[in-house]
């Protein structure tokens, strides 16, 4: 079940426990800062890329981060 996480401690448990982590930025702001072992796949192609790419039976938590 979809839910907003705002508290990084949460988050931090969710990566220990294995969760896949997705960042939705463009590539190159990928490739200038992510989260350690973050998978990149852009909000314009999570819905066609979301099911072959990740594993439905482990977490997935989505962010983006902008420097802006």
């Amino acid at each position: 079940m979809p839910q907003q996480i705002h508290d990084r401690r949460v988050v931090q448990a969710l990566m220990d426990g294995g969760a896949q982590i997705v960042e939705v930025l463009p590539r190159e702001d990928f490739e200038e800062d992510h989260l350690p072992g973050a998978i990149h796949l852009p909000l314009s192609k999570i819905e066609s890329e979301a099911r072959p790419g990740l594993d439905a039976n482990r977490p997935i938590v989505v962010y983006c981060w902008d420097s802006a």
